[in-house]
């Protein structure tokens, strides 16, 4: 069984997923960002493949693809760095990137790296939906890799059915149509946002994004969903933290304080 599938079945509430950037802050600092959020009993990460132009993310996560690529970081150095992380890392992985890296290295190849190297699912913001039933859907679940879908404050409600019934794992439910970045609570626009995609009763489970990054946004989203994915916010404690282990161990802080 998919990993993401057994962490939903495993547990259906205050699921935290953390997202950091893959080569940063330092070109082989993959394994040990998985390494300290496992150790920090963290339920499943993102690993983000740094692109040029990543038109969803904020400033923060945008400066870190910038590093990353002038690190040297790639797709294919990622899956390299991501070869063996299965005989230590039990936890979930998604890759989160842009259709455009992806289209170069072969959606296929991309697939089958993703089953060889022992990540679960793939999140790809800017994969258009009708492309996806037609020429990916297919192709990702002959390899047992998730494609989960975001919804957003716009999206309809004919499309938010549309993802449910033809997509599994979970759904990333964006708070709000802005870019990724830390904010400080959740207004209540939003939270009529997630009263309304409440009520649809959907049948995957989801978890929110975008925004997250203290007690009072986390329980926000731990109350209206499985959980939260904060990325923002750790990415720019690894940044000024002076190791890993103190960045997640302050975005823990952040969450309980």
């Amino acid at each position: 069984m998919n990993r993401i599938d057994k962490l939903f079945q495993a547990k259906q509430s205050d699921i935290l997923s953390v997202y950091f950037t893959a080569g940063f802050p330092a070109l082989n600092d993959t394994c040990t960002v998985l390494r300290e959020l496992q150790d920090k009993e963290i339920d499943m990460v993102e690993v983000g493949i740094p692109f040029s132009d990543p038109m969803a993310d904020g400033e923060v996560i945008q400066a870190a693809a910038t590093k990353a690529l002038l690190n040297g970081m790639s797709l294919k150095l990622l899956f390299e760095q991501l070869k063996d992380v299965r005989s230590e890392i039990n936890i979930p992985i998604v890759l989160m990137g842009y259709l455009n890296p992806i289209m170069q290295y072969g959606f296929e190849n991309f697939c089958r790296s993703c089953k060889e190297t022992g990540v679960d699912g793939v999140i790809i913001p800017d994969l258009p939906f009708a492309d996806y039933m037609a020429e990916y859907k297919e192709v990702a679940k002959a390899h047992d890799i998730k494609v989960i879908m975001l919804i957003t404050p716009e999206t309809s409600e004919k499309r938010i059915r549309l993802i449910d019934e033809h997509t599994d794992g979970f759904i990333y439910m964006v708070s709000s149509a802005a870019t990724t970045g830390a904010q400080q609570s959740f207004d209540e626009q939003k939270q009529a946002y997630f009263r309304r995609i409440n009520a649809m009763n959907l049948r995957n489970p989801r978890l929110v994004g975008f925004g997250i990054s203290n007690k009072a946004t986390y329980q926000a989203a731990a109350d209206n969903s499985c959980g939260g994915i904060i990325g923002s916010k750790f990415v720019q404690l690894l940044d000024t933290e002076k190791t890993t282990a103190d960045a997640v161990r302050k975005l823990l802080e952040a969450l309980s304080n």
